[in-house]
């Protein structure tokens, strides 16, 4: 295996947890992260304490507070902060990014300013750089205790995608590759929206057919959403559509499943997050896709009334009522000319 120089921008739960990936392939493996106290902690504990607490990382792992002692001499980068500070970061890291060099966005949010995604983002900060996307159904905790599962590296770049999938894949993180970079992290995106949904679900006590045939139902939202950016709607059959909505929407390790679960007990968005501590990508994602999808006349009853519920303070069960109240149409996106439901 070659061997790389691997910068990772963000030490949250999901960069953490490529950084340990990473130097178990024995790539040297450099970790940014803003507060000096953490760095030590992963430094001397092997252990990041804020985000995943009780969880060894290998000794392989190097935090550092400096972007530039970070990014030295690194020959791929992944950006895996949260998206309200993904501009902020590409700005004070640029001089330190060469020509070419391989990054890898891992941050799953829109930006708001021109519905922007974060590879869209990168390729307007960083244009010198080859850009690819990583998503899947990948839970930070569970990679860390190395429970096996897979993810998609997506991008135009095929010598890219097969240099990701090399440094990546271990015996328990398998990589598969997708040219659809759009529909992969829009997938990744979106299904943030239903995470929210599911956890206002459960709390409410709703059944596991209304579960399942919610989570159904989003994934036809999500592909018709997409669709109507240009993206290829089979990319949300993948491990970056549905994969990553079963994860998302069924796990309580879900930062916004466990937002949507404190909104559905019935506290305050405010309140919410505060609890969670984490970023919730989902939130900011309702409002924008909400919004976006008026504009564009796509229908997304789920994500609208997240909206409604969130930011107009309606009940809880408008939810539900927008689901059963809808248009009777197709039930498979796609099998039929002009199909919406």
């Amino acid at each position: 295996m070659t061997q790389h120089t691997a910068a990772i921008l963000g030490g949250g739960s999901f960069g953490t947890a490529m950084a340990s990936i990473l130097a178990e392939n024995c790539h040297g493996t450099r970790l940014w992260v803003r507060d000096p106290e953490t760095a030590a902690a992963i430094n001397e504990d092997r252990e990041n304490p804020r985000y995943l607490p009780g969880q060894a990382l290998p000794a392989g792992v190097v935090a550092s507070e400096s972007l530039e002692e970070v990014l030295k001499g690194a020959d791929l980068v992944f950006v895996a902060v949260p998206s309200s500070a993904f501009v902020e970061v590409l700005g004070q890291a640029r001089d330190w990014v060469p020509d070419g060099t391989i990054v890898v966005s891992c941050t799953k949010g829109i930006l708001e300013d021109g519905f922007l995604l974060m590879s869209q983002v990168l390729q307007r900060e960083w244009p010198h750089t080859r850009v690819g996307v990583l998503s899947g159904p990948n839970l930070a905790r569970e990679i860390v205790e190395r429970k096996f599962t897979g993810t998609v590296i997506a991008s135009g770049d095929e010598e890219l995608r097969a240099t990701i999938q090399k440094a990546l894949s271990c015996d328990y993180f398998r990589v598969y590759d997708n040219p659809d970079l759009y529909g992969v992290e829009l997938g990744g995106a979106l299904k943030n929206i239903y995470a929210v949904a599911s956890g206002m679900a459960a709390a409410i006590g709703v059944g596991e057919n209304s579960r399942s045939f919610m989570l159904t139902r989003a994934l036809a939202e999500m592909s018709r959403f997409a669709v109507g950016l240009g993206a290829n709607p089979l990319t949300f059959l993948g491990l970056a559509g549905v994969g990553d909505l079963i994860a998302t929407c069924s796990s309580s390790l879900s930062r916004n499943y466990r937002v949507g679960y404190e909104l559905g007990q019935g506290k305050s968005l405010e309140q919410a997050v505060a609890d969670l501590g984490q970023t919730a990508e989902g939130i900011n994602t309702i409002k924008l896709v909400a919004e976006r999808a008026r504009e564009l006349q796509v229908y997304m009853p789920l994500a609208t009334a997240l909206y409604d519920i969130i930011y107009d303070h309606q009940p809880l069960d408008t939810m539900v009522m927008r689901l059963m109240s809808g248009e009777h149409k197709h039930d498979v996106e796609f099998s039929f000319h002009g199909a919406s439901s």
